[in-house]
């Protein structure tokens, strides 16, 4: 009898014991679920669209296996586009989750920030994030301040390392010599110590690229008691595009270029002796390095690009990041046509509204939450980044000003809309109605560049699903189109830029 009672009791213990955990369990896997990410945001500079290598049909010459690790963990997208088709415009598109011409009427160069528009890494700040951003920070105005609202201590991060232009030197990135240098301060001809904080940090070595991902990866190793919003923001593969560390250059068959020397009066121009503009103006365009080598330097750059963020990748597995990190990458524009791009098959590049200026690489991971190596074909945006992220964080949003949307909660036949200087685009379902112009200005493109079929400021429609090549202007055959459309930008330019 006695063990017949301390078999019951035991039996009735275990029962106990396995509710309790029952009833553990799925709370702990509610509070997995409901834990904040941490977010990665990688921006990469005028990477080619055939240059993606998670896209089926991209450049075969092209070696990115870790750009294709993002691929194959997450969703690409067929067709993802930015605001604008040269970086300091689309980056603002991109922070923001606005198009910027909503406040720069004249669709410029130098958007800016304007203190009533909030930021991403403002909203995850409020929402309990850490926020950096280290490499290139690039709104348009007011580069090498640091006490200006586009700073990015100034909008939102708690932290950052790199540099405010529209480019910097690879190889000069230290204190002597920027003092030897007659024009260290240009807003793409720029060199010296990167910005840090309030104050600036000298390498008198080291590959510029490297040393954002070193930065990077010495920010993911630190111990973290709260989620963290990092954006790794490179300045590759933008010119000058011939700076590349030996091996990779030995591996593409393409001779070192002398790096800039101030003390070299005469080698870059007799009107500007030593003036570092004058370097970086001969080796960013056609000419100086001619157009079959262009590639392999464009090639060799992007290769050592995926190096490093192949480290990076490394580093959030290592410290078990990888868990619960969504990552963003994304380019800010198309592939320039002076660095040996390849936009194939779509036409032109950065500096225009054809497809392959604003049409772009992007893939979103996040392990049990996004797709595994899924191709999404609808068309998104770069502003949809914002909403997506935020979302993510559990952070509602209240301005009905923001163009982006979640892009976990698709939503078809949507309006985009483009103005850059005096063009201006549209695109709804497949039809894309523009008056697009190609102005790469500086010389003539590279190889790799497909010319458009007609290159003035007339109307002309495409369906875009069936020639994304824009080929075949159909405006012609369908008016009704081309009307319904032009009426659907004008009336949101009405509704929506600030008069």
């Amino acid at each position: 009898m006695k063990n017949l009672l301390f078999l019951l009791l035991f039996s009735t213990l275990l029962s106990c014991n396995s509710e309790n955990k029952k009833s553990e369990t799925p709370q702990e896997e509610t509070t997995l679920k409901n834990e904040k990410p941490n977010i990665l945001l990688i921006v990469v500079d005028d990477q080619g669209y055939a240059d993606f290598t998670p896209f089926d049909n991209h450049d075969t010459t092209v070696a990115t296996p870790n750009i294709s690790r993002l691929g194959k963990s997450g969703t690409v997208y067929s067709q993802a586009y930015v605001t604008a088709p040269v970086c300091s415009p689309s980056r603002a598109g991109i922070i923001t989750g606005k198009n910027q011409f909503r406040w720069d009427k004249p669709a410029s160069w130098g958007p800016g920030l304007p203190d009533d528009v909030k930021t991403l890494p403002e909203y995850l700040k409020e929402a309990g994030y850490h926020t950096a951003r280290i490499g290139k920070n690039d709104l348009g105005r007011n580069f090498h301040k640091n006490d200006v609202r586009e700073y990015p201590l100034n909008h939102g991060y708690d932290e950052f390392l790199g540099f405010s232009a529209h480019a910097h030197d690879y190889w000069a990135n230290s204190k002597s010599i920027q003092e030897r240098t007659p024009d260290p301060y240009g807003t793409s001809a720029a060199l010296g110590p990167l910005m840090h904080n309030m104050g600036e940090k000298s390498y008198e070595e080291g590959y510029l690229t490297d040393i954002l991902t070193d930065e990077s990866i010495g920010y993911l190793k630190r111990k973290h008691d709260k989620p963290f919003f990092l954006t790794l923001s490179y300045n590759s593969v933008h010119h000058l595009i011939h700076e590349v560390p030996k091996k990779y250059l030995d591996k593409y068959n393409v001779k070192e270029i002398p790096n800039y020397d101030p003390d070299n009066k005469l080698a870059y121009s007799q009107h500007e002796p030593g003036s570092y503009s004058a370097y970086y103006d001969k080796y960013s365009r056609v000419g100086a390095i001619n157009t079959k080598d262009l590639r392999n330097y464009y090639l060799a750059n992007l290769n050592c690009l995926d190096d490093n963020i192949g480290r990076v990748l490394d580093a959030l597995k290592e410290t078990e990041l990888d868990k619960n990190t969504l990552i963003v990458f994304v380019s800010d524009n198309g592939g320039s046509p002076l660095t040996g791009a390849n936009n194939a098959p779509l036409t032109g590049g950065k500096y225009s509204l054809w497809e392959g200026g604003i049409r772009v690489p992007m893939a979103v991971s996040w392990t049990g939450n996004v797709d595994a190596g899924k191709v999404e074909n609808r068309y998104v945006s770069a502003a949809d980044i914002l909403p997506t992220l935020t979302n993510a964080a559990g952070i509602t949003l209240t301005d009905t000003s923001i163009d982006g949307i979640n892009l976990f909660e698709p939503k078809d036949e949507r309006l985009l809309v483009w103005k850059w200087q005096k063009t201006w685009a549209a695109r709804q379902g497949k039809w894309k109605i523009t008056n697009a112009k190609e102005n790469h200005w500086k010389s003539e493109p590279s190889n790799q560049y497909i010319a458009p079929v007609r290159d003035d400021l007339t109307i002309k429609l495409f369906d875009i699903e069936a020639d994304l090549g824009e080929r075949n202007d159909v405006s012609a055959q369908h008016p009704e189109i081309v009307k319904q459309l032009e009426k659907a930008y004008n009336d949101w330019c009405e509704a929506n830029i600030t008069k």
